[in-house]
């Protein structure tokens, strides 16, 4: 198989589990603390190599512990780390992440070395992608990283797909033609498209508004309402898995993550779909970013057990 190239941020996730969220002003007492490997693309390209495609990211971390940390866990999940810079000018992304008793979170994100990703990121990008399959993108980097990107996979004749979090008010509307496979969650499609998203007809509205824009297909995650997915050829609707939420900590990574390696693998968009909501639902059940990401085995299995086709195509 032609391996997924993933370009994009690396954190470490500070994570404190609460109770329940505060408010603004409010302190709460949390219930424990750990840290995990996170960042949006770090989790999409672990998400991948962990169901046994060939994975390499392209991004940075800082010249500190937390870099050094990041890039052999990145490496241990059989990520391909050859195209990580080591920016010893700032510290590596941090995510401090508060997640209550329902699996629901708060993120903030301080950028560091993923916010310096500038044209020799691109360089570094570009060499790799005459054989790449697809590349995942999403938005902890700069906009205009993410627009050369996205232009250099056009030129290369590569799938992008691009996860619009988090949702930007200035995302350049010369993006969207670029894009061939859009995969916001609902607030993210709301803020986007304008449209409110509150059920499978409201998402088809939305998604509407991004095919309108020139992406190609627009799949709109709603948790544990279901997917739906819409192109100019076809629309339809996956509903969730019914699983227990224990953190929702990169579900989304999960499901874009298990959408290329279907795709890769020759699979319909349809069956792509289900994989991806599969592998966003199994990583709900388990608390961190990372940690969370199911193998290949434990999906294979969730798979039999919610009798959706396993077998290998490649």
């Amino acid at each position: 198989m032609k391996p997924i190239i993933v370009f994009g941020s690396i954190n470490i996730d500070l994570v404190t589990q609460v109770p329940s969220l505060p408010t603004p002003g409010e302190t709460r007492q949390g219930d424990n603390f750990f840290t995990a490997a996170g960042g949006k693309g770090a989790n999409q390209a672990v998400a991948a190599a962990l169901l046994g495609v060939p994975t390499q990211i392209i991004g940075r971390v800082g010249g500190d512990s937390f870099g050094r940390e990041l890039l052999a866990s990145l490496r241990a999940a059989g990520v391909q780390t050859q195209g990580v810079l080591v920016d010893e000018a700032v510290s590596s992304g941090v995510a401090v992440i508060a997640v209550d008793s329902r699996g629901e979170n708060q993120i903030i994100i301080v950028s560091g070395a993923n916010g310096r990703l500038e044209q020799q990121d691109i360089e570094r990008l570009t060499a790799v992608l005459p054989d790449s399959a697809a590349l995942l993108l999403q938005l902890e980097i700069p906009l205009p990283a993410v627009l050369a990107a996205a232009q250099a996979a056009r030129r290369a004749g590569v799938l992008v797909i691009l996860d619009p979090a988090p949702a930007l008010p200035d995302i350049p509307q010369e993006l969207y033609p670029l894009i061939d496979i859009i995969t916001p969650n609902q607030v993210e499609a709301e803020q986007l498209s304008g449209f409110p998203v509150t059920g499978q007809e409201t998402a088809a509205l939305a998604a509407s508004e991004f095919l309108n824009r020139g992406v190609s297909t627009a799949i709109l995650k709603m948790g544990d309402q279901g997917v739906l997915c819409a192109s100019d050829e076809e629309t339809f609707f996956v509903p969730a898995f019914p699983v227990l939420a224990v953190d929702t900590v990169a579900a989304g990574d999960a499901f874009n993550g298990a959408l290329a390696v279907a795709l890769n693998q020759g699979r319909s968009l349809r069956q792509a779909v289900a994989w991806g909501a599969a592998a966003g639902a199994l990583c709900v059940t388990k608390a961190g970013a990372q940690p969370s990401l199911p193998d290949w085995e434990t999906f294979a299995l969730f798979l039999q057990e919610n009798n959706i086709d396993v077998n290998r195509t490649s």
